[in-house]
């Protein structure tokens, strides 16, 4: 299956880029049959050299079609991070936008692709339902598929759910392995079940934090608020490409946004901070997506 030769990918470099961390969803990892996880390594983990263009390789499986719906899980504690959640939502809100479609170059078997609407459709609070302390994969599957068993959100095959976590949630793995994933469980009763697809992503705040953000100032007065951001980026991006982990990656197990982790593009000063694109009344320093036009190339839009 693709998910097995992506595992094996995850312990070499290509191209300058570190393969994805890649591990099953499971008890301690062992005897799992969920899907893996498809991770954002830390910074430390990618090189920054130039590297050459990437041969992105469709593998039969789903593209996310028409408009994507995210909803958010507000994880722990956000009581005293009201801005830090308006940093992030008004970002999802202005998605939609030539950043946004770039995803529109990775198309299904009938050609159909992902449509440049995105929508903020439903946030919850969930207070520590599964603890704060050393959280497994497994337990954040488990925070997604509770919160739609319970009706807190709908279980929506057009949906993307982003699990975030406040800043006193311990989450393995976390700021030790990676900056967030991305994967998918399948929901319903046998025979009629709805792949949702998820992502894990937690507040860096913290002495591990630049392992997560190349800058600890902020165009919008949040560093953390900023890093998640790129994080959430690059998590969408890749779920709306790749949804069940057949979709669209390289020889390596590289997702789109992958081949440009951590690269930014051309930037302009806000403040004493770096921004490279503007959505709604904010800027933000968001990580380029792979182009899949031509040769390729890392883009904040499908002209570059």
């Amino acid at each position: 299956m693709p998910s097995f030769r992506r595992f094996l990918a995850a312990a070499v470099l290509t191209a300058g880029i570190a393969a994805p961390f890649i591990a099953p969803v499971g008890p301690a990892g062992a005897g799992s049959s969920a899907p893996p996880i498809h991770s954002l390594p830390l910074i430390s983990q990618v090189s920054q050299a130039p590297r050459r263009a990437s041969t992105m390789a469709y593998h039969g499986g789903p593209v996310m079609v028409g408009p994507v719906n995210v909803y958010i899980v507000w994880y722990g504690d956000w009581s005293k991070a009201a801005l830090r959640q308006t940093i992030i939502t008004d970002f999802i809100g202005n998605l939609a936008s030539p950043y946004f479609a770039i995803n529109s170059t990775y198309p299904d078997r009938a050609k159909a692709t992902v449509a440049n609407t995105v929508v903020l459709a439903g946030q919850v609070n969930d207070a520590y339902s599964v603890g704060k302390k050393n959280l497994s994969d497994e337990r954040i599957r488990t925070v997604v598929t509770t919160t739609l068993s319970k009706g807190a959100l709908p279980t929506d095959p057009h949906g993307v759910y982003l699990v975030i976590t406040s800043s006193d949630v311990n989450k393995q793995g976390f700021l030790t392995q990676y900056c967030g994933w991305h994967t998918y469980t399948k929901v319903g009763a046998k025979g009629a079940q709805t792949a949702i697809k998820y992502s894990f992503v937690g507040d860096p705040t913290g002495p591990k934090m630049r392992g997560c953000t190349p800058q600890m100032v902020s165009p919008n007065g949040d560093a953390a608020a900023d890093a998640m951001v790129s994080v959430i980026a690059h998590e969408i991006d890749e779920a709306v490409t790749d949804p069940t982990l057949n979709g669209w990656y390289d020889a390596r197990g590289n997702e789109n946004a992958d081949l440009c982790a951590w690269k930014y593009g051309t930037t302009f000063d806000v403040g004493s901070a770096k921004a490279n694109v503007t959505l709604g009344k904010r800027s933000y320093l968001v990580q380029t997506n792979w182009v899949n036009v031509g040769k390729g190339g890392c883009g904040l839009s499908v002209g570059g």
